[in-house]
């Protein structure tokens, strides 16, 4: 082969004293001119070099072939398996929201699984073919498996967490923990103090790209996520522990909220968020200032926040119609016992009483010098002292 004109023979000078190792340019030489007279003798072409380019065409063409059919095998399996969970959703009957967004996610997973297992399958052929075409233009494959071994070690202790990125990116996907626009909350197991919780705008085997509500955009690691909410999968559900006030009548209040769920569920407006009636639990606490009544709400995938911040708008005008109070913290405060030596408070009760003894007057009413209001129409304080007519 072509390989084995191009690499020559070098002889070594294995002495003691020298052991590194010398060309020879005779031979050189002689390969070269030897490489020459075949390129110029058909007959070499005929019997060295075109079985060889056949053997080499075939494995090109044979690796385009499998994977080609790797790639529809694939993806046929997808859509059956796809169609197949569709196909038992409808067969029930009149399926409801829940069962058909179930459905529907189940075949985004397997799509996302097909264009997976078609990039393995790819890499996996033409590595293989990539392989067998070196071998048959003479390159001596066992060095460089040997080799790829040895590298393959290295990394896998190197890039330990890489691997595990990977892994977890697959696992992830294959369990279908959380898919691209579900809100998902990955806790505090990132290494944020405050958790890190969005929307997933991006799955990769590597990371995963969450969006926060205040717009930033996270990339984590996949092997960093310890554990994860998703808060839309399938469907959703919204508490809502509405206060009352303590002499409110409780059946009448719970009769208001579930009229209010039911028309808000018949409301073609807001209907749509729903995927069922609300229901009104009952008395959920007996807090300090209020009775909570808890209402639950079951909503598409990801509109719990929306149903909620509407549902609570009516809550507020049907409660409003039926007189019923929804009340803020008040408290009363007692004040008993001796007063304690306070300057600013005895200052301020000092001025509040200096302004208490001033009455003002009309019609000849006065003031009262002693700080009572006992003066009579003239005006003259009868409690007064009667200096002038101590004199007289």
């Amino acid at each position: 082969m072509v390989s084995a004109f191009l690499v020559t023979r070098l002889p070594l000078n294995t002495s003691e004293h020298d052991v590194t190792p010398s060309i020879d340019p005779k031979e050189v030489q002689k390969n070269l001119n030897k490489l020459s007279d075949n390129i110029a003798d058909p007959s070499w072409w005929v019997n060295e070099v075109l079985p060889g380019g056949i053997k080499i065409a075939i494995i090109i063409i044979g690796a385009i072939f499998l994977r080609a059919l790797a790639a529809r095998s694939i993806k046929r399996l997808v859509e059956r398996s796809a169609k197949k969970q569709l196909d038992a959703v409808e067969a029930s009957g009149e399926p409801s929201s829940t069962q058909l967004i179930a459905a529907q996610r189940s075949a985004q997973r397997f799509e996302t699984l097909g264009s997976l297992f078609r990039n393995i399958s790819t890499l996996i052929i033409y590595t293989i073919a990539t392989l067998l075409v070196l071998a048959n233009l003479g390159f001596n494959l066992g060095p460089l498996i040997a080799g790829a071994g040895i590298l393959g070690v290295a990394l896998g202790f190197g890039a330990q967490s890489l691997v595990a990125d990977f892994l977890s990116g697959v696992f992830i996907i294959m369990e279908d923990q959380y898919g691209v626009g579900d809100v998902v909350d990955v806790g505090d197991s990132t290494g944020s103090s405050a958790g890190i919780s969005g929307t997933v705008e991006e799955v990769q085997l590597r990371t995963t790209k969450i969006r926060s509500v205040d717009g930033v955009l996270w990339f984590i690691r996949n092997g960093e996520i310890v554990r994860v909410g998703n808060k839309s999968q399938n469907w959703s559900r919204t508490v809502l522990d509405v206060s009352v006030a303590y002499d409110t009548d409780i059946s009448k209040a719970k009769d208001i909220l579930s009229k209010t769920g039911k028309a808000f569920y018949q409301d073609p407006e807001d209907g749509h968020l729903l995927l069922d009636i609300p229901e009104v639990w009952g008395v959920e606490e007996l807090a300090a200032d209020a009775i909570l009544i808890r209402m639950v709400v079951k909503t598409k995938p990801g509109e719990q926040w929306t149903a909620s911040r509407r549902l609570r708008e009516k809550i507020k005008d049907a409660f409003d119609e039926s007189g019923i109070e929804i009340p803020f913290p008040q408290r009363t405060v007692w004040i008993r016992g001796e007063q304690r030596a306070d300057p600013v408070l005895n200052d301020v009760i000092a001025k509040a009483g200096s302004e208490s003894d001033k009455v003002q007057t009309s019609e000849g009413f006065g003031t009262d010098p002693d700080g009572f209001n006992d003066v009579d129409e003239s005006g003259a304080d009868p409690d007064a002292d009667d200096d002038d007519g101590d004199e007289t």
